[in-house]
Protein backbone atom coordinates (compact mmCIF):
# COMPACT_ATOMS: atom_id res chain seq x y z
CA UNK A 1 0.00 0.00 0.00
CA UNK A 2 0.92 3.41 -1.08
CA UNK A 3 2.41 5.97 2.20
CA UNK A 4 2.72 9.83 1.96
CA UNK A 5 3.66 9.86 5.62
CA UNK A 6 7.47 11.56 6.17
CA UNK A 7 9.89 8.62 7.47
CA UNK A 8 11.80 7.94 10.28
CA UNK A 9 15.08 9.71 9.20
CA UNK A 10 15.94 12.32 7.02
CA UNK A 11 19.24 11.59 6.30
CA UNK A 12 19.34 11.31 3.17
CA UNK A 13 17.64 13.58 0.75
CA UNK A 14 17.36 11.40 -1.98
CA UNK A 15 15.90 8.29 0.09
CA UNK A 16 12.91 10.58 0.53
CA UNK A 17 11.39 9.47 -3.01
CA UNK A 18 11.14 6.26 -2.36
CA UNK A 19 11.63 5.48 1.54
CA UNK A 20 8.41 6.34 3.90
CA UNK A 21 6.96 5.37 6.74
CA UNK A 22 4.50 2.79 6.26
CA UNK A 23 0.95 1.87 6.95
CA UNK A 24 0.29 -0.62 9.74
CA UNK A 25 -2.21 -2.98 7.11
CA UNK A 26 0.59 -2.88 4.10
CA UNK A 27 2.21 -6.38 3.36
CA UNK A 28 6.24 -5.02 4.56
CA UNK A 29 7.67 -7.85 1.83
CA UNK A 30 5.68 -6.33 -1.08
CA UNK A 31 6.26 -2.62 -0.48
CA UNK A 32 9.96 -3.42 -0.08
CA UNK A 33 9.91 -5.40 -3.44
CA UNK A 34 8.09 -2.17 -4.84
CA UNK A 35 10.51 0.37 -3.04
CA UNK A 36 13.28 -0.89 -4.81
CA UNK A 37 11.66 -1.43 -8.22
CA UNK A 38 10.70 2.25 -7.65
CA UNK A 39 14.67 3.13 -6.83
CA UNK A 40 16.13 1.89 -9.40
CA UNK A 41 13.62 3.84 -12.17
CA UNK A 42 14.02 7.22 -10.36
CA UNK A 43 17.61 7.14 -9.73
CA UNK A 44 18.47 7.63 -13.69
CA UNK A 45 16.34 10.61 -13.79
CA UNK A 46 18.49 13.51 -14.76
CA UNK A 47 15.60 15.76 -12.65
CA UNK A 48 15.52 13.95 -9.83
CA UNK A 49 18.54 15.43 -7.97
CA UNK A 50 17.88 19.16 -8.62
CA UNK A 51 14.49 18.60 -8.00
CA UNK A 52 15.87 17.18 -3.98
CA UNK A 53 18.15 19.91 -4.10
CA UNK A 54 16.37 23.35 -4.67
CA UNK A 55 18.06 23.30 -8.10
CA UNK A 56 15.40 25.64 -9.90
CA UNK A 57 18.07 27.30 -12.15
CA UNK A 58 19.37 23.70 -13.30
CA UNK A 59 16.08 22.44 -13.95
CA UNK A 60 14.88 25.74 -15.99
CA UNK A 61 18.16 24.56 -17.91
CA UNK A 62 17.21 21.10 -19.06
CA UNK A 63 13.39 22.64 -19.51
CA UNK A 64 14.54 25.55 -21.49
CA UNK A 65 17.97 25.20 -23.12
CA UNK A 66 17.98 23.45 -26.61
CA UNK A 67 21.40 22.19 -26.26
CA UNK A 68 20.92 20.51 -23.08
CA UNK A 69 20.86 16.41 -23.85
CA UNK A 70 17.42 16.15 -21.65
CA UNK A 71 15.79 19.46 -23.38
CA UNK A 72 13.32 17.06 -25.64
CA UNK A 73 12.50 14.43 -23.04
CA UNK A 74 12.18 17.07 -19.56
CA UNK A 75 8.21 16.96 -19.57
CA UNK A 76 8.16 13.38 -19.95
CA UNK A 77 10.97 13.01 -17.11
CA UNK A 78 8.62 14.75 -14.59
CA UNK A 79 5.76 12.72 -15.66
CA UNK A 80 7.34 9.84 -15.13
CA UNK A 81 6.31 7.46 -12.06
CA UNK A 82 6.89 5.38 -9.73
CA UNK A 83 4.89 1.84 -9.03
CA UNK A 84 2.32 3.78 -6.60
CA UNK A 85 1.67 6.99 -9.35
CA UNK A 86 4.13 9.74 -8.32
CA UNK A 87 6.40 11.94 -10.40
CA UNK A 88 9.61 13.76 -9.46
CA UNK A 89 6.79 16.69 -8.42
CA UNK A 90 5.95 14.33 -5.17
CA UNK A 91 9.97 14.12 -4.40
CA UNK A 92 10.23 17.88 -4.09
CA UNK A 93 6.97 18.30 -2.04
CA UNK A 94 8.57 15.08 0.29
CA UNK A 95 12.28 17.56 0.23
CA UNK A 96 10.34 20.40 1.11
CA UNK A 97 11.12 22.42 -2.33
CA UNK A 98 8.85 24.69 -2.50
CA UNK A 99 10.51 27.15 -5.35
CA UNK A 100 10.76 23.77 -7.37
CA UNK A 101 7.36 23.18 -7.22
CA UNK A 102 6.60 26.54 -8.67
CA UNK A 103 8.94 26.62 -10.92
CA UNK A 104 7.56 23.39 -12.64
CA UNK A 105 4.18 24.70 -12.19
CA UNK A 106 5.37 26.68 -15.08
CA UNK A 107 5.57 23.97 -17.58
CA UNK A 108 1.73 23.28 -17.67
CA UNK A 109 1.95 20.47 -15.09
CA UNK A 110 -1.35 18.90 -13.29
CA UNK A 111 -0.83 19.77 -9.52
CA UNK A 112 -4.04 17.95 -8.90
CA UNK A 113 -3.33 14.58 -10.45
CA UNK A 114 -3.80 11.52 -8.03
CA UNK A 115 -1.69 8.98 -7.09
CA UNK A 116 -2.85 5.12 -7.46
CA UNK A 117 -4.71 5.51 -4.32
CA UNK A 118 -6.01 9.18 -4.91
CA UNK A 119 -3.24 10.89 -2.43
CA UNK A 120 -2.11 14.61 -4.73
CA UNK A 121 0.68 17.11 -3.91
CA UNK A 122 -1.24 18.44 -1.20
CA UNK A 123 -1.77 15.45 0.87
CA UNK A 124 1.80 14.44 0.20
CA UNK A 125 3.24 18.02 1.67
CA UNK A 126 0.48 17.88 4.73
CA UNK A 127 1.52 14.61 6.06
CA UNK A 128 5.64 15.24 5.67
CA UNK A 129 4.89 18.33 7.72
CA UNK A 130 6.09 20.21 5.09
CA UNK A 131 4.12 23.95 5.64
CA UNK A 132 5.87 26.46 3.42
CA UNK A 133 5.66 23.70 0.41
CA UNK A 134 1.40 23.56 1.12
CA UNK A 135 1.54 27.52 1.14
CA UNK A 136 2.91 27.26 -1.98
CA UNK A 137 0.62 24.79 -3.44
CA UNK A 138 -2.14 26.79 -2.22
CA UNK A 139 -1.18 29.94 -3.33
CA UNK A 140 -1.63 27.85 -6.86
CA UNK A 141 -4.68 27.06 -6.77
CA UNK A 142 -4.78 23.58 -5.95
CA UNK A 143 -7.66 21.82 -4.85
CA UNK A 144 -7.53 21.52 -1.14
CA UNK A 145 -11.09 19.42 -1.05
CA UNK A 146 -9.48 16.20 -3.12
CA UNK A 147 -10.11 12.77 -1.56
CA UNK A 148 -7.63 10.14 -1.35
CA UNK A 149 -8.86 6.75 -1.06
CA UNK A 150 -9.67 6.68 2.46
CA UNK A 151 -11.43 9.82 2.16
CA UNK A 152 -9.08 11.91 3.56
CA UNK A 153 -8.93 15.47 2.46
CA UNK A 154 -4.87 16.85 3.14
CA UNK A 155 -5.87 18.24 6.20
CA UNK A 156 -7.41 14.69 7.83
CA UNK A 157 -3.92 13.54 6.52
CA UNK A 158 -1.77 16.35 8.49
CA UNK A 159 -3.94 15.37 11.31
CA UNK A 160 -3.21 11.92 11.54
CA UNK A 161 0.54 12.70 11.27
CA UNK A 162 0.11 14.85 13.64
CA UNK A 163 1.42 17.55 11.58
CA UNK A 164 0.00 20.50 14.00
CA UNK A 165 0.85 23.61 11.87
CA UNK A 166 -0.22 21.99 8.52
CA UNK A 167 -3.77 21.67 10.08
CA UNK A 168 -4.12 25.15 11.09
CA UNK A 169 -2.76 26.38 7.73
CA UNK A 170 -5.62 24.58 5.96
CA UNK A 171 -8.00 25.08 8.61
CA UNK A 172 -7.23 28.45 6.99
CA UNK A 173 -7.22 28.10 3.05
CA UNK A 174 -11.06 26.29 4.10
CA UNK A 175 -11.86 29.13 5.81
CA UNK A 176 -10.69 31.75 2.93
CA UNK A 177 -11.85 28.79 -0.25
CA UNK A 178 -15.30 29.13 1.90
CA UNK A 179 -16.04 32.83 1.34
CA UNK A 180 -14.62 32.54 -2.34
CA UNK A 181 -17.00 30.03 -3.31
CA UNK A 182 -20.10 31.62 -1.41
CA UNK A 183 -19.15 34.99 -3.25
CA UNK A 184 -18.78 32.78 -6.22
CA UNK A 185 -22.30 31.32 -5.98
CA UNK A 186 -24.23 34.77 -5.25
CA UNK A 187 -22.90 35.88 -8.17
CA UNK A 188 -23.86 33.12 -10.45
CA UNK A 189 -27.46 33.24 -9.00
CA UNK A 190 -27.69 36.95 -9.28
CA UNK A 191 -25.94 37.36 -13.06
CA UNK A 192 -28.28 33.97 -14.03
CA UNK A 193 -32.08 34.74 -12.89
CA UNK A 194 -32.70 31.37 -14.44
CA UNK A 195 -31.10 29.85 -11.38
CA UNK A 196 -32.26 31.79 -8.71
CA UNK A 197 -35.89 31.63 -6.39
CA UNK A 198 -37.86 33.99 -8.23
CA UNK A 199 -37.54 37.36 -9.44
CA UNK A 200 -34.85 39.98 -8.74
CA UNK A 201 -35.49 43.47 -8.63
CA UNK A 202 -32.63 45.85 -10.15
CA UNK A 203 -32.01 47.49 -6.75
CA UNK A 204 -31.88 43.88 -5.00
CA UNK A 205 -29.46 42.63 -7.36
CA UNK A 206 -26.79 45.52 -7.53
CA UNK A 207 -26.61 45.46 -3.55
CA UNK A 208 -25.82 41.60 -3.83
CA UNK A 209 -23.30 42.75 -6.85
CA UNK A 210 -21.48 45.31 -4.75
CA UNK A 211 -21.47 43.20 -1.65
CA UNK A 212 -19.48 40.62 -3.13
CA UNK A 213 -17.24 42.58 -5.05
CA UNK A 214 -16.69 44.74 -1.71
CA UNK A 215 -16.01 41.37 -0.13
CA UNK A 216 -13.68 39.95 -3.27
CA UNK A 217 -11.83 43.18 -2.74
CA UNK A 218 -11.19 42.34 1.01
CA UNK A 219 -10.04 38.89 0.38
CA UNK A 220 -7.31 40.82 -2.03
CA UNK A 221 -6.28 43.03 0.68
CA UNK A 222 -6.55 40.36 3.43
CA UNK A 223 -3.99 38.24 2.72
CA UNK A 224 -3.67 37.66 6.30
CA UNK A 225 -6.57 37.54 7.57
CA UNK A 226 -7.52 35.20 10.61
CA UNK A 227 -10.21 32.59 10.23
CA UNK A 228 -12.69 34.26 12.69
CA UNK A 229 -12.15 37.32 9.92
CA UNK A 230 -12.61 35.18 7.19
CA UNK A 231 -16.21 33.57 9.20
CA UNK A 232 -16.89 37.26 9.93
CA UNK A 233 -16.84 38.69 6.43
CA UNK A 234 -18.67 35.45 4.98
CA UNK A 235 -21.98 35.77 7.88
CA UNK A 236 -21.97 39.52 6.93
CA UNK A 237 -22.37 38.34 3.34
CA UNK A 238 -24.90 35.91 3.90
CA UNK A 239 -26.76 38.52 6.02
CA UNK A 240 -27.41 40.88 3.30
CA UNK A 241 -27.82 38.06 0.78
CA UNK A 242 -30.34 35.85 2.72
CA UNK A 243 -33.19 38.70 3.69
CA UNK A 244 -33.21 39.22 -0.62
CA UNK A 245 -33.54 35.53 -1.61
CA UNK A 246 -35.98 35.24 0.63
CA UNK A 247 -37.81 37.91 -0.45
CA UNK A 248 -37.66 36.33 -4.05
CA UNK A 249 -38.57 33.50 -2.95
CA UNK A 250 -42.05 34.82 -1.18
CA UNK A 251 -45.22 35.16 -3.52
CA UNK A 252 -45.84 38.23 -4.07
CA UNK A 253 -49.45 38.63 -2.38
CA UNK A 254 -49.93 42.91 -2.99
CA UNK A 255 -49.99 41.89 -6.48
CA UNK A 256 -52.23 38.84 -6.37
CA UNK A 257 -54.40 41.20 -3.86
CA UNK A 258 -54.45 44.22 -6.71
CA UNK A 259 -55.57 41.20 -9.37
CA UNK A 260 -58.17 40.30 -7.49
CA UNK A 261 -59.81 44.36 -7.24
CA UNK A 262 -59.05 44.47 -10.70
CA UNK A 263 -61.06 41.42 -11.16
CA UNK A 264 -64.01 42.74 -9.07
CA UNK A 265 -64.21 45.71 -10.43
CA UNK A 266 -64.45 44.77 -14.04
CA UNK A 267 -67.70 42.55 -12.84
CA UNK A 268 -69.15 45.52 -11.12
Amino acid sequence: MESEGPPESESSEKSIFFSQQEEEEEDDNEEEEESKEAEETATINPLLPPALTGDVEGLQKIFEDPENPHHEQAMQLLLEEDIVGRNLLYAACMAGQSDVIRALAKYGVDLNEKTTRGYTLLHCAAAWGRLETLKALVELDVDIESLNFQEERARDVAARYSQTECVEFLDWADARLALKKYIAKVSAIVTDTAKGPGKLFKEDKNTILNACRIKNEWLETHLEASINELFEQKQQLEDIVTPIFTKMATPRQVKSAKSVLSHGQKRS
